[in-house]
């Protein structure tokens, strides 16, 4: 079993209206050349949430910390025009709060961070601060839900 230490929260990068299914988020990321979905879980805008690769796998999601975490992705985090905004439906909202809290149970020592958390700290400050940003994902602020 792989140590786990961190639980990365990314959004699909896509448009609030339209879809962006498990089959379309397999095709880009085949694209990228992957082998298949790099999150271990995807949470769709109705709150189904889609096991995408096993948990056993080193995920395909955060460079240089694939190998110690669990991806979770929801579907969106862009508005109709492209722009970065939490688009999380209240089901998103629930299922991700029921699913990360149900991966803490099994990693207890684990943290929850956006994907933007793991951009480079430039300054030396101790903080990653959104002008460090290498990318706005997940848009929203995950340290604020209280996970």
């Amino acid at each position: 079993m792989r140590k786990i230490d961190l639980i990365v929260i990314h959004c699909s990068a896509t448009c609030e209206d339209r879809p962006f299914t498990e089959q379309d988020l397999d095709t880009a990321h085949r694209l990228r050349g992957f082998d298949g979905i790099g999150y271990h879980f995807y949470v769709r805008r109705n709150g189904d949430i889609r096991s995408t690769r096993p948990v056993e796998r080193v995920g395909a999601h955060a460079k240089g910390y694939n190998a110690h975490s669990i991806g979770i992705c929801y579907e969106g985090g862009l508005d109709c025009y492209g722009m970065a905004k939490d688009t999380r439906t209240e089901w998103q909202k629930h299922s991700l709060q029921v699913l990360v809290r149900a991966l803490k149970m099994d990693y207890p020592e684990a943290k929850v961070v956006g994907h933007r958390d793991l951009s480079p700290d430039v300054n030396g400050n101790g903080e990653v601060e959104p002008m460090e940003w290498t990318k706005e994902c997940p848009c929203f602020e995950v340290g604020k839900e209280g996970w």
